[in-house]
């Protein structure tokens, strides 16, 4: 099985899982140049950006470690475009990016440890930083 084919795996256990904790996913693999947000979802007044990272039960990396500064800034900008395309405010919402890392084993799904709030677009803000 291709790494595209476990990721796909990973995504789609993750988008069940949150349903089953009553998010409604609003899009899956929303691209941009440069970036992608696996799962986008909603919760009461919560609108949580995901990222899935899908690792074989004997890989070394986490899936946390593999969402480094650039990718998160990538995901901010991501998650700014798909709010201007689908006219939300950052005021009517409390914005979360979250990091879903999957465990497999021979394709089957072993272990989801969903990591709420994993990282913060405040730390990327500074007056040179713009990300529309």
């Amino acid at each position: 099985m291709t790494a595209s084919e476990t990721g796909k795996i990973g995504e789609f256990a993750v988008g069940y899982y949150l349903e089953y904790l009553g998010y409604k996913i609003l899009d899956r693999n929303f691209r941009i140049r440069g970036g992608e947000i696996d799962l986008i979802a909603v919760k009461n007044d919560e609108l949580c950006f995901v990222e899935v990272k899908t690792r074989n039960v004997y890989s070394v990396e986490s899936g946390a470690e593999a969402v480094d500064r650039r990718k998160q800034k990538l995901l901010i900008r991501a998650a700014y475009q798909y709010m201007e395309k689908r006219n939300l405010s950052e005021e009517d919402w409390y914005i979360r990016y979250d990091i879903a890392e999957v465990t497999v084993l021979h394709n089957r799904v072993t272990d989801i440890n969903y990591l709420e709030n994993a990282f913060d677009e405040t730390d990327f803000h500074d007056n040179s930083q713009n990300f529309y």
